[in-house]
């Protein structure tokens, strides 16, 4: 079912209640990577453009349970009135008096950040209550927080509830992240891959089943790689593994060759006994590796595989790194897969943290075509689930 773009409601003069995800990384009070705030920036300039004023809410981080300081957007209220050139106005309560008085005094053109949406119990249990204060703040509901809209939340999903339907839409941001993964899963263009990381398969189970079939090759990465596998009966040595998942593993290499889609996994490993920094570091022959030893990183066939089956590929989708990314020792093969997937012709979507930080890292962020924000709900969606936040706009 189709949802509405915020352009078609009635923004001049109104107040709107946008759902953001400033759920940015803090250090000692300072925000280190303020992508998330910039992204919401057009939602939120197209909105005061027009002559309405915003009331602004999001989580940070997983205070427990009540006000912390630590997890305040005090520190995102003033970086987001540096890039809007004036002053966000900031509640010191995300419902209350105090933030009731601020948003009836909202004029068209000015900003309310409330506190931190986690900072009320209610808000992850979907409270009812907490859903109609929110939405009492406001005239119009637009949600433009992809990164939560796999959670069924107060501010993501309940409080959609209060809105009739032609006063809720979805942001610009939203939007394109919808656009860009329904063209993946909905209309690819073939051939069509999918590449997959991380380290179990558990995970990422549902998202090999559902695009089996629509996926003409899915390169399989990581951790997870080595529950495969075993399924075929490879040595694995020490490496990450889901023993009770190696019928499914199996399984699932069987409907993939029933269904036409090929499955390739690692060819060659890049494997220490720890994966730590100054740790002996070897690379495989084959795909089987010595007892007491680990896969850690996929190694130069391996890369050199992948990236000859992403050449061709019109339709690309990315989600988890090859190996212990975070160890220097272990993050070639994902930044070798970072630019195999810039470099493939067709349209290409990245999501989840560790490929979005190597995508940037690797300096190739410009030339994918749509890098996502939302790595769990990047993940949901590919699976086939409907997320809740998308839902309550339907």
């Amino acid at each position: 079912m189709p949802i509405r773009s915020m352009d078609e409601l009635p923004l001049q003069g109104n107040k709107v209640f946008v759902r953001v995800d400033f759920n940015v990384p803090l250090k000692n009070g300072v925000i280190q990577d303020d992508t998330r705030i910039r992204a919401a920036l057009p939602t939120l300039r197209r909105i005061l453009e027009v002559g309405g004023a915003v009331v602004l809410a999001s989580h940070l981080g997983r205070p427990k349970g009540g006000p912390d300081p630590a997890f305040s957007l005090a520190p995102v209220a003033e970086r987001l009135g540096e890039l809007l050139g004036f002053s966000v106005f900031q509640a010191p309560e995300v419902v209350g008096p105090k933030a009731a008085e601020l948003a009836n005094a909202l004029e068209p053109g000015e900003v309310l950040l409330l506190e931190n949406v986690r900072f009320e119990p209610g808000e992850t249990k979907n409270d009812p209550d907490l859903g109609g204060r929110l939405a009492a703040l406001a005239d119009l509901y637009v949600n433009d927080a992809f990164g939560a809209a796999h959670r069924a939340h107060a501010s993501t999903a309940g409080m959609a509830a209060y809105f009739r339907p032609d006063h809720k839409a979805a942001g610009y941001l939203l939007l394109r992240e919808l656009e860009a993964l329904r063209r993946v899963l909905e209309s690819p263009e073939k051939p069509f891959a999918a590449v997959l990381g991380g380290a179990k398969v558990s995970d990422k189970i549902a998202v090999v089943e559902n695009l089996l079939g629509k996926a003409d090759r899915l390169l399989v990465g990581g951790g997870m790689a080595f529950t495969f596998l075993a399924a075929q009966g490879v040595e694995i040595g020490d490496s990450l593994l889901e023993a009770d998942r190696i019928d499914v593993a199996r399984e699932t290499l069987g409907k993939a060759r029933a269904c036409g889609s090929e499955i390739l996994l690692p060819l060659d490993h890049v494997i220490a006994r720890e994966p730590a920094e100054g740790a002996e570091v070897r690379t495989t022959e084959g795909t089987a590796i010595p007892k007491g030893w680990k896969g850690l990183d996929i190694g130069p066939r391996t890369r050199d595989a992948f990236a000859n089956a992403l050449a061709d590929a019109r339709t690309v989708v990315w989600n988890g790194p090859m190996g212990v990314f975070e160890v220097p020792a272990f993050a070639e093969g994902t930044f070798a897969v970072a630019r195999a997937v810039a470099a493939a012709p067709g349209f290409t979507v990245v999501g989840g943290g560790d490929s979005v930080s190597a995508v940037k890292k690797s300096g190739v962020a410009d030339r994918i075509g749509h890098v996502s924000t939302g790595g769990g709900a990047s993940l949901e969606f590919l699976e086939g689930k409907v997320l809740p936040g998308i839902a309550a706009l339907e």
